[in-house]
C-alpha cells in the first residue's frame, strides 16, 4: 500500500450495515444497560458543538438518532439532520422519534450532501467503523462551511481487550467490523483532510460499575490529560475547525 491507502481497512462499508441492522432490535436496550456511560457522549458533544441560533447539524452516524434530542433541547432552533447507514436503526429511529428528520447512507465515502451544506458535524463512534477513514473525513470536511466546527468521538486502541472481556461478560450489542484507533493515528487523519484539531480529551476512565466510582474516575482521567492515562479513556473527543 502507498500514499493514503494504508488508512482502508478491509471490509466494506456494507458490512458494518449489515451488522447494525442485526443488532438494531436489541440496540436500544443494550445501551441502556450501561445509560450513564452511553449519554456521556451526549453530554459532552454539547460543551463542544458551540450551537448557535439557526445552525444546521448533522449528526452522523445517528443510531437510533438520541443526540438529535439533545442538541435541539440545548438550542430549538437548531435544524439537525440524522444520517445513518442502517435502515434498521432508522426504524428504531423512527419509531422512538418521529419527529426526526433522517437520511439514509450508501456509504461513508460518498455522502449525499452538498458542499458546505453544515455548520456543525457531530459523529459518535463513527470512524473506527468506516471502510476508508480518510475519504469519510475528506466528505465531512466538504460537507461543511467555512466556520464549521466538527465534534467526534471514538475509542482509543487500547479499548480493544477491555471491550473483549466486557462483551464476554455482559454480552451487548457488539462493535461489528472495527478497529480501534491509536490517537495519534486519528490526529494524523485529522491532518491529511483538512481540519485543524483544537481540543482533545480522554473520557470514561470506568464505563461500568457505580456511579461514585464512575465519576471520582473522570476526576482522575481529568486530572491527568496529556498523559498515557487520558488514553485509557474508552471515549476520546476531539474537536477539529476547518484548514483556512
Amino acid at each position: 500500500m502507498t500514499g493514503l491507502d494504508h488508512h482502508k481497512n478491509r471490509w466494506t462499508d456494507q458490512e458494518v450495515e449489515n451488522h447494525w441492522d442485526r443488532v438494531a432490535h436489541i440496540y436500544v436496550k443494550e445501551n441502556n444497560k450501561v445509560k450513564e456511560a452511553h449519554d456521556q457522549r451526549f453530554k459532552e458533544s454539547i460543551r463542544h458543538l458551540n450551537l448557535f441560533e439557526g445552525c444546521k447539524v448533522i449528526n452522523i452516524t445517528s443510531r437510533d438518532a438520541e443526540a438529535n434530542d439533545y442538541i435541539i433541547n440545548h438550542e430549538p432552533s437548531s435544524e439537525v439532520v440524522n444520517a445513518e447507514i442502517s435502515a434498521g436503526l432508522m426504524e428504531v429511529a423512527s419509531k422512538l422519534r418521529p419527529y426526526i428528520r433522517q437520511i439514509k447512507l450508501d456509504s461513508y465515502s460518498q455522502l449525499p450532501f452538498a458542499d458546505n451544506e453544515f455548520d456543525r458535524i457531530l459523529s459518535l463512534e463513527t470512524l473506527e467503523h468506516v471502510a476508508d477513514p480518510i475519504a469519510f473525513l475528506t466528505e465531512l470536511n466538504r460537507i461543511s462551511t467555512r466556520d464549521a466546527r466538527l465534534v467526534l468521538s471514538c475509542p482509543p486502541a487500547t479499548s480493544e481487550m477491555p471491550y473483549k472481556i466486557f462483551t464476554a461478560l455482559f454480552g451487548g450489542h457488539g462493535e461489528g467490523p472495527h478497529r480501534f484507533l491509536r490517537s495519534q493515528e486519528v490526529k494524523r487523519l485529522f491532518s491529511e483532510t483538512g481540519w485543524e484539531l483544537l481540543f482533545h480529551k480522554g473520557t470514561v476512565l470506568f464505563p461500568v460499575g457505580p456511579l461514585r466510582i464512575q465519576n471520582f474516575a473522570e476526576k482522575i482521567i481529568d486530572k491527568f490529560q496529556s498523559t498515557f492515562i487520558s488514553e485509557l479513556g474508552i471515549r476520546q473527543f476531539y474537536v477539529c475547525a476547518k484548514k483556512l
